[in-house]
């Protein structure tokens, strides 16, 4: 299988470059099954209905969340209504949603989909290692699922490269999400599990982790907010992971990173 994951999408400009991008990305590529965080799409913050929406249409498969998985309240209720979009899978039992999610690809592959939120620097939640190990023994590698993909949203790199290892051998890919800053580390782990430390962002990079300036300078300098962020509006970079599997495990066998536009210089697999 060829698998694609699409790092957090930044309001307007994260999201019109994936609206135009992702669907000639996945004739170009030959994708079988597209994951995308965006849980950062609608202004900076959370995500609607109207924008999950547009980035199925685009052609995600699943869309994952994170730490603004509630900003827009909406998302409470659209979330129990579409079983493509997961939130934290270690947030409090109760809460609206699913953490993992099992979905069929157009070639008929079984694809899991497991989203966690770290707990270094972030919120107190449940531990993500063991729930992360709760869906791979209930859904293994290679006989319930044909591929399984682990978003892991955490402020620590020590915590994503923890959960890789954790997870070597026992899912195609552990991408880490959060710090919209893509990292340099794409490496097939011992095991045979695809990990890259931070997708990066799809988002414009002329920005501080894709807000406009002012403000996050403004505050690091002074200390006192004088104004909401607001997302970065220039031309946005599009980065991702781009993994392809053995047929017969699921591992994978290559990962390469992907950039495309804005201001990052670009990086695109060779089919």
């Amino acid at each position: 299988m060829r698998l694609l994951f699409l790092g957090d999408i930044v309001g307007r400009s994260g999201r019109d470059s994936l609206i135009a991008e992702l669907p000639g990305l996945r004739r170009a590529l030959q994708l079988d099954f597209v994951v995308v965080n965006g849980e950062n799409a609608a202004g900076g913050f959370g995500i609607t209905g109207a924008i999950c929406d547009e980035v199925f249409d685009a052609g995600a498969d699943v869309i994952t969340l994170g730490n603004h998985s509630w900003d827009q309240r909406e998302a409470l209720v659209h979330i129990e209504r579409e079983p493509r979009l997961i939130r934290p899978v270690n947030y409090p039992a109760g809460t609206p949603g699913r953490g993992a999610t099992l979905v069929e690809s157009a070639s008929g592959a079984r694809v899991l989909v497991v989203n966690a939120l770290g707990r270094v620097f972030m919120e107190a939640l449940d531990c993500p290692f063991e729930a992360v190990e709760r869906q791979l023994d209930a859904c293994p590698l290679g006989q319930a699922a044909d591929a399984i993909v682990v978003d892991i949203h955490a402020e620590a790199t020590s915590e994503k490269m923890a959960m890789g290892h954790f997870c070597d051998g026992r899912a195609s890919l552990v991408v880490g999400t959060h710090s919209h800053v893509p990292t340099a580390d794409a490496q097939v782990l011992p095991g045979g599990t695809a990990y890259q430390t931070d997708a990066g962002m799809c988002g414009d990079y002329n920005s501080v982790i894709g807000m406009e300036k002012d403000e996050p300078l403004n505050r690091f300098i002074t200390k006192i907010p004088s104004g909401r962020f607001q997302p970065a509006m220039g031309p946005a970079t599009l980065c991702g992971v781009f993994v392809e599997t053995d047929a017969g495990s699921g591992l994978a066998r290559r990962v390469e990173p992907i950039r495309i536009g804005g201001r990052l210089r670009s990086a695109l697999p060779e089919i």
